[in-house]
């Protein structure tokens, strides 16, 4: 039996989570190099699967493993993956070190405790715990097995918030308190119901393969190839309610307007590391999840959606952007920016354009990144000052230079300026948008106007100007904080100026979610296709 490979790189975070939390209390430290060192570990397998990951190879999945579970149910431990997944997982082994790293004094203990309470262990456990459910998402290809995990991940997370929250304010600790549960219950409440109604879209789709195959599966290897064969059909009010509940859970997560109001408040109360572990590898399940579960397993349903997810898109795009422009906190103004980010992500997804698509999917990995080298210069910034309020900085680079260099950069990839890397993903997606939908390809443009706008007066507004005296004896980034932001610009310079070691792997992934929506590039607008239009019509 060949190693399998997908199950330890989920298994190596969640057994590091449990290893961390069993470390004494008084060996703080102890357990912060114990979690780091199970995150490098995963980052080292997940390197394995691009290392062994073939992209020019037959077949939708790779490096896939199987073994009954609930046979009776038809529920399989079905693992596979393919560019999308493979590239996502990598994204995730990389950002976790640096979440570990820039959370490195985040769970300290403010005074002396009892050995009782291992408040540090506890925080480093969740993140490798969120970790390896994550992955385990990323990998599944039974459905069941995903929706698992799906909401699985719901529960570290809300501890993370609602436990570890943001100390800087000069808010009292219990309206501190009192904020960061209600941020983690609004996380856990809007999931859930995405998550209860698309168990009873996962159920429907169970008991409609029992009835026309005999016996129930939730394979969607075997789902779609039963499709393709014509074993099995949808009637289309069947397709399109399955669909719905589906794409509500994944909507919730991903997140997409309206259904995005936890995000700034998850967000703005979490510590800025965990912040990085929502949006830039959380949030990520749920778009991914569009593209390998709504588009394949409901292709005549996705394309009767498209229209309104479209305009869903552009609300997503223009609204954040707009609420992004009037913040005066530093991380719920990452946090709106990040729904208009999304907002492009899913208009990308269903485009059902070759172009859209890669770019969509390139977007995941450049947003995970970009923000993730944003929010955590933020959280330096934030720590420093103890406010989370732009009004109380002006005048950072003045005394921290290299501090207000690292966040100019990190603006200026949210921005999508070109020649770093969002720009690439965010320029397909308009392009792949305009080739089919040339109206909402010219509106999505509008966010990009307002994302140079939101970001410059950030950086004007915090690190030009008069030196404020709250800011004077600001130190500059330490070595600590420099090992996590360096390799995060270098990526993004990297990748704004080749791509290609990325897009190799996914472009085989998405012309495969094209052919199974049935969809094909529409030919651009010429006199030679203006004319062959004519003959066919003349010829009729």
């Amino acid at each position: 039996m060949s190693f399998p490979l997908l199950t330890a790189t989920a298994a190596v975070p969640a057994l590091g989570a449990v290893a961390t939390a069993a470390v004494p209390a008084a060996r703080r430290t102890a357990a912060k190099w114990l979690a780091l060192a199970f995150s490098l570990a995963t980052l080292a397998l997940a390197a394995a699967q691009l290392v062994r990951f073939d992209p020019g190879a037959k077949g939708p999945f790779q490096l896939t493993e199987s073994h009954a579970w609930i046979e009776d149910f038809g529920v399989r431990y079905d693992l596979g993956v393919d560019g999308i997944a493979v590239v996502l997982i990598a994204l995730t082994a990389l950002l976790v070190p640096f979440v570990i790293l820039a959370g490195w004094h985040d769970a300290d203990p403010l005074e002396d405790t009892s050995t009782r309470w291992r408040p540090t262990q506890g925080f480093f456990a969740l993140i490798l715990m969120v970790e390896a459910m994550v992955v385990i998402a990323f990998e599944a290809t039974d459905v069941f097995l995903f929706y698992i995990f799906f909401e699985a991940m719901l529960i570290p997370m809300y501890f993370l918030i609602g436990g570890f929250g943001d100390r800087a304010g000069e808010r009292g600790e219990a309206e501190s308190a009192a904020q960061r549960s209600y941020a983690a219950v609004k996380f856990l409440l809007y999931n859930l119901v995405g998550g209860l109604i698309m168990l009873a879209a996962v159920i429907g789709l169970y008991a409609v393969t029992a009835h026309q195959l005999g016996t129930g599966t939730f394979s969607l290897t075997e789902i779609v190839q039963a499709r393709a064969d014509g074993k099995l059909e949808f009637a289309t009010t069947t397709e399109r309610a399955l669909f719905l509940g589906f794409f509500f859970a994944f909507a919730v997560k991903a997140p997409l307007w309206p259904l995005h109001t936890w995000l700034p408040n998850a967000m703005g109360e979490a510590t800025a590391p965990v912040a990085v572990l929502i949006t830039a590898v959380v949030d990520k399940v749920g778009t991914f999840a569009m593209l390998r579960f709504c588009l394949q397993l409901f292709p005549e349903a996705s394309k009767w959606a498209t229209p309104v997810i479209l305009v869903l898109s552009l609300i997503s795009i223009l609204y954040g952007a707009l609420l992004a422009v009037g913040q005066r906190d530093i991380k719920r103004l990452i946090a709106y920016a990040s729904i208009s980010h999304f907002g492009f992500i899913v208009l990308g997804i269903f485009a059902m354009t070759t172009q859209g698509q890669a770019g969509a999917t390139l977007y995941m990995v450049n947003h995970g990144i970009s923000t993730a080298a944003l929010m955590l210069v933020a959280g330096f910034l934030i720590s420093r000052r103890g406010s989370r309020l732009i009004a109380d900085y002006g005048g950072v680079q003045s005394v921290a230079p290299v501090l207000a260099g690292t966040f100019l950069v990190g603006g200026l990839a949210t921005l999508s300026l070109p020649g770093l890397a969002p720009f690439v993903s965010e320029f397909l997606v308009l392009v792949g948008t305009f080739s089919r939908y040339p109206v909402v390809g010219v509106i999505a443009s509008v966010g990009i106007v307002l994302a140079a706008l939101y970001v410059l007066v950030l950086y004007q507004r915090t690190m030009t100007g008069p030196v404020k005296e709250a800011v004077r004896t600001m130190p500059d980034l330490r070595v600590r904080e420099l090992a996590v932001v360096a390799p995060l610009i270098a990526l993004l310079l990297f990748l704004g100026v080749y791509p290609k070691p990325v897009t190799r792997i996914l472009d085989p992934a998405v012309e495969h979610t094209l052919s199974q929506v049935e969809k094909s590039d529409p030919e651009p607008a010429s006199p030679v296709n203006d004319r062959r239009v004519n003959d066919v019509e003349a010829a009729k």
